[in-house]
């Protein structure tokens, strides 16, 4: 059950004051209840006045509706778990901010299940709004990792990894596991401690703690040809397409345009009627080849995930030696992204607020992804003792969170400038720090300086149109530290 917060109202305010702190804290406990019950979608003004077992009429005088009470049900876990986090960075050495913050969190989780669940896994099915939360309050806890580890001694260590998207990662391996029910959280403490370890380097000497855009990498020869597209319209008239080649046709549209209706308005936003107006076809069309919303979401995702895994593999078994194979693979993967904004969106995005089998091909997605880290266990000089299996899903996921908050915060995502992040995220744990930094400055000769803008310019977006064209995503803007 989640713990009910401490009244914020005196102990002598007037009795109606105090009525009303306990009925707003019950609907808020009410609204952590239902969504961990249903999720997000099931957790309707009925199901939260249900559980808080108040009128609807009280819930209306509190909340617009149900979307403004789920995001302040999220700050108030928000606000808990940072406590908990300056609390104890506070009391860690500089140097060992980052550690401390990743503890207090799978604490925070052992400690409130309920809550640590809502925050970590159901507010990534709550939309933009939710997110956006999610996202700020992890950009705080990064700011007081960082702001701790400025005081550091000369010549201490630390991870030289970047902050906020490791705090991020360790919600969604939390989440996980609260999804599932496992009860052991806090063996997660000494594994991920562990894992950070190895990225420890002199504070004077890092350079990987800022997500700083590097130069464009030169355009990988391995990509798959020609990138998603969506097909043009049928010119009106008799075709010469048979039924099953027009099928087909129709299929992709709709594919197509439930990604870019999810990429401008969020999933929980999107209704079938929005999908065919960007189609240009009519519901018979959708109903002959699509359940509902949900099932042309799946084909979409499914189709995006497919052509990424492609794209990767493709690439990384062209490297002479594992680590050239992990820098081709994710050289291929990240500009495979940057190639089609709008499947980024879908898969990093908005996987989670479609529903558990969902929630499940994204994570499932995510391990799949570790095979192209397992060969550095057999990698000469691959130090010792090797990462955990932990570690190399703590590896993908921090990758992932990476891309999500690129997908999140631009209709036109740069990922490939950040490819040097990722690929130092993979390598570290396997050949070190000193191993990894000589690997990638050999490396950094293989790319071309070019601005952002022009990149942009250069790039054609996978809905047609100039990349630049969209603009920022209606749906998403990158988080601000408070």
């Amino acid at each position: 059950m989640p713990r009910r917060q401490a009244s914020r109202t005196a102990p002598d305010a007037p009795l109606h004051d105090r009525r009303r702190a306990t009925q707003r804290e019950r609907l808020l406990n009410g609204m952590i209840l239902a969504a961990n019950r249903g999720g997000f979608a099931r957790a309707s003004v009925t199901a939260v006045i249900e559980e808080a077992g108040v009128s609807r009429k009280t819930f209306y005088e509190y909340f617009e509706d149900r979307e403004a009470c789920f995001a302040e049900s999220l700050q108030e876990a928000n606000n808990q778990l940072l406590v908990a986090v300056q609390g104890a960075v506070s009391r860690a050495p500089a140097e060992a901010a980052l550690e401390a913050a990743v503890q207090a969190t799978v604490d925070f989780a052992v400690a409130h299940p309920a809550e640590a669940r809502f925050l970590m896994k159901e507010a990534l099915a709550g939309g933009p709004a939710a997110l956006d939360v999610r996202d700020h309050g992890i950009a705080k806890a990064a700011q007081l990792v960082e702001a701790a580890g400025m005081a550091a001694r000369p010549g201490a260590q630390s991870p030289d990894v970047p902050v906020v998207a490791v705090l991020g990662a360790v919600h969604r391996l939390l989440a996980v596991r609260l999804r599932r029910g496992e009860q052991a959280l806090g063996e997660l403490r000494a594994e991920l401690t562990a894992w950070l370890a190895s990225y420890r380097a002199d504070v004077a000497r890092h350079r990987w703690g800022a997500l700083e855009r590097l130069p464009v990498p030169e355009r990988s020869p391995y990509l798959m040809p020609p990138p998603l597209r969506p097909p043009a319209r049928l010119k009106p008239g008799r075709q010469r397409l048979d039924r099953q080649q027009i099928s087909e046709h129709h299929r992709e549209r709709i594919m197509f345009a439930t990604a870019r209706a999810v990429q401008e308005h969020g999933y929980p936003a999107v209704t079938v009627a929005i999908i065919l107006k960007l189609a240009g076809l009519d519901s018979r069309a959708f109903y002959r080849l699509f359940s509902d919303r949900a099932d042309a979401f799946t084909a979409i995702h499914e189709a995006g995930f497919q052509y990424l895994m492609s794209a990767t593999a493709g690439a990384f078994f062209t490297g002479e030696t594992w680590p050239d194979r992990v820098w081709e693979g994710f050289r291929a993967a990240t500009q495979s992204i940057d190639d089609t904004p709008t499947f980024a969106h879908v898969g990093f995005v908005e996987a989670y607020a479609v529903g558990p089998l969902a929630i499940q091909r994204v994570e499932d997605s995510r391990i799949a992804f570790t095979v192209f880290l397992q060969e550095g266990y057999r990698c000469e000089n691959a130090s010792k003792p090797p990462p955990s299996r932990l570690a190399m899903e703590a590896i993908i996921t921090t990758i992932f969170e990476i891309i999500y908050t690129e997908a999140r915060a631009s209709a036109t995502p740069m990922a490939a400038c950040l490819l040097g992040h990722l690929v130092h995220l993979a390598l570290v744990p396997f050949i070190g720090v000193e191993a990894t930094n000589d690997f990638l400055r050999v490396k950094s000769g293989g790319v071309r300086t070019k601005s952002r803008g022009a990149a942009k310019t250069a790039r054609k977006s996978d809905l047609g149109g100039p990349a630049g064209s969209g603009g920022r995503s209606k749906s998403a803007s990158r988080p601000k530290a408070a």
